[in-house]
């Protein structure tokens, strides 16, 4: 299959290259105040691993390909920000507020920088993403330091924990114990299946053709090596089956390349 990326794929890296936003993704420095990235140089170096569930299957066991090694999260953090959110409103046994729900909707339907540095304060940042990750059982996923939310780091297997956490049916909820209830499970769905139409890339390409996209996706050019990390996760999908999947890829040379990359290791893993 050509690694070449598609017209589409080609327009929306073109719009985000130019973009402040994609270059803000990790709460980094705002260009004008920053050295220029280096061009990549020398032979590409990406890599990319996936992980899938089959959420009808019998096995119920996460299948990887690729080494399920430590990834920059950009902007897919944001689908854990909104969880450990979530849990914090549940334990205070309350409703999300209205400028709570003001900010979870741009942050995960237009992936909005400013929405998620203010979410990302409010559930107090890494030690919050912590707390969460661990009821929700992620065990390889470290928040990024400061208000550099899209450097937390994770593995595509931490990424299907979070997802069977949203997707998948939930056990016993408790205040203070327990995963997402259901309330707060349909309202994560229900944005990640609305997210806006330039960024429906990602594992949906692994879906069946007109299937309505479930996911989230991020994007960031590294400040020190001038290469693109992309990362798509959700549900999608495929031969009357439901699959959690999550691809996390780095040293992308550019956005367009890194997309190639998602989709076509997100079609081989199915």
């Amino acid at each position: 299959m050509s690694s070449r990326p598609s017209r589409t794929a080609r327009t929306i890296a073109g719009a985000l290259v130019a973009s402040t936003a994609a270059l803000l993704a990790a709460g980094l420095p705002h260009p004008a105040a920053a050295a220029t990235p280096p061009a990549p140089s020398g032979k590409p170096s990406a890599h990319a691993t996936a992980a899938v569930l089959d959420l009808d299957g019998t096995g119920r066991t996460t299948v990887v390909r690729g080494a399920d090694r430590a990834y920059d999260t950009a902007s897919i953090v944001k689908v854990d920000i909104l969880a450990a959110l979530l849990l914090q409103a549940q334990d205070a046994g309350r409703p999300l507020s209205k400028t709570e729900r003001d900010l979870a909707e741009p942050m995960i339907r237009r992936s909005d920088n400013a929405a998620a540095d203010a979410l990302w304060r409010r559930i107090g940042r890494a030690s919050g993403l912590a707390a969460a990750n661990e009821r929700l059982g992620l065990t390889s996923t470290t928040g990024g330091p400061g208000g550099r939310w899209g450097l937390t780091r994770t593995t595509a297997s931490d990424q299907i924990r979070l997802l069977r956490a949203v997707f998948d049916s939930g056990g016993t909820v408790r205040r203070g114990s327990g995963g997402l209830d259901a309330e707060s499970r349909a309202r994560m769905r229900s944005l990640m299946s609305r997210v806006v139409s330039g960024q429906t890339w990602g594992v949906s390409a692994a879906g069946d053709p007109g299937s309505r996209p479930v996911l989230k996706n991020g994007w960031l050019r590294r400040s020190a090596t001038g290469r693109w990390d992309v990362n798509s996760v959700g549900e999608i999908t495929a031969r009357g089956h439901r699959y959690l999947v999550a691809v996390l890829s780095d040293g992308n040379a550019s956005m367009g390349d890194g997309i190639s990359l998602v989709e076509r290791t997100a079609r081989a893993a199915l």
